[in-house]
């Protein structure tokens, strides 16, 4: 073998192992204070100008089910690009997804 494809092959393992890791871990995938930035920002846009104060927990709490609602969707998108013969992720899966959830599965 030359030296691109043991590169190639080290990359594939590496990346394979950052996933093995993130799917043990419990921690949380975004940062808390970008996220915690989105929030204050979209209440404020919704509450017209209005500051409300937020409580750690309150941003945990709503953090962490941004994130489950949010790798919940990327699984299901993955299944259907799988039922699709591919392995790629599209926005169409993820589209998708949303569509047949309806509603209160995540639709706008």
């Amino acid at each position: 073998m030359d030296g691109s494809q043991t590169l190639r092959r080290r990359q594939k393992f590496m990346w394979l192992k950052e996933i093995k890791t993130l799917q043990k871990s419990t921690d949380l995938l975004f940062r808390k204070k970008p996220f915690s930035m989105v929030v204050r920002e979209i209440c404020e846009k919704f509450s017209r100008g209005v500051d409300f104060w937020w409580q750690a927990q309150a941003l945990l709490a709503l953090q962490e089910a941004a994130e489950a609602f949010l790798i919940h969707l990327f699984e299901d998108a993955y299944l259907l690009s799988l039922h699709a013969g591919r392995v790629t992720l599209f926005p169409k899966d993820i589209q998708l997804t949303r569509r047949i959830r309806g509603f209160e599965g995540g639709l706008p």
